[in-house]
């Protein structure tokens, strides 16, 4: 009898150390995968900083010769010959910023750069309307990632004035798993300002509210699915949208949008409740 307990004591022995193992072994492993995909932004980042460095030291400080004082003035009398002045040329296609283009180079669907000062969001974003949800797991080279890149809602119109931009709520705070801390409102009084470049202009967005949300049952009325508002271009839309933000929304921040207003809406999972989501509204400054 004494034999037999022994042995089953033995054996549980052996199943908690092999579970002990085998937990510990897929944290170890997580820990090395979040690593390198944190590692393969960083070097996404590098390429940003040392495009727009090129960029810096290839423009040349304007140069200027100032006149002998003891020469006389010379008066150009000659009257300008309008038939002899060029018009500039016009580019039909807009320029890439300097500092990005390299990123688009190396893929099509790099849309912009998304960034809060003093965060840990500073992330590229991606853009494939033929393609919804390819970035959800997918890297910037289009090989499988737990973490994604963060993306705009492919109904979103690309020259629209509205993005809605999804990441993933990862446990270890990157890329949006830091956006729920907006239900503080002294989070946001610290960091009120989202930078958001496009791929042709450097834009910074003033953040108006942040609020709780989750993906409703179709049977379900009288709510707000902010998920579903993907073009704010008529008026009545965009009034009906910002009425339900602030509505929704936690605290006031004293800023709120009028129709004409650019916005920005960054949403992540949230664990509130079955299907929750956290989500931030901004509007363009400027």
């Amino acid at each position: 009898m004494r034999q037999a307990k022994g042995k089953r004591i033995s054996i549980l022995i052996f199943l908690l150390g092999a579970v002990f193992l085998f937990s510990t072994g897929m944290a170890l492993h997580t820990l090395v995968v979040q690593g390198k995909e944190k590692a393969a932004f960083d070097d996404l980042s590098a390429i940003v900083a040392e495009a727009a460095e090129r960029d810096t030291a290839s423009t040349p400080e304007e140069v200027r010769i100032l006149p002998d004082a003891s020469a006389p003035a010379q008066i150009n009398t000659a009257q300008p010959n309008p038939a002899d002045e060029t018009p500039p040329e016009q580019s039909a296609d807009p320029v890439p910023l300097p500092q990005y283009a390299p990123l688009y180079e190396r893929n099509a669907d790099f849309f912009g750069w998304l960034s809060i000062e003093g965060t840990d969001i500073d992330y590229p974003v991606m853009y494939s309307p033929d393609r919804p949800e390819y970035y959800l797991n997918r890297a910037f080279d289009g090989s499988y990632s737990g973490s994604g890149v963060p993306f705009v809602d492919a109904k979103c119109p690309a020259d629209g004035n509205y993005y809605l931009i999804y990441g993933h709520h990862m446990q270890n705070k990157t890329m949006f798993g830091s956006l729920p801390k907006y239900a503080d409102k002294s989070y946001y009084e610290n960091h009120p300002i989202i930078r958001f470049d496009t791929l042709y202009e450097q834009r910074e967005y003033q953040v108006i509210a942040a609020f709780y949300s989750r993906i409703y049952g179709k049977n379900e009325a009288g709510v707000f699915r902010y998920y579903e508002y993907t073009d704010l271009s008529d008026q009545e839309v965009f009034d009906e949208y910002i009425q339900h933000v602030k509505t929704a929304a936690i605290y006031d921040t004293g800023f709120s949008a009028e129709y004409g207003d650019e916005l920005l809406v960054l949403s992540t999972c949230n664990y509130h409740t079955e299907d929750g989501r956290f989500v931030v509204v901004a509007k363009r400054k400027g």
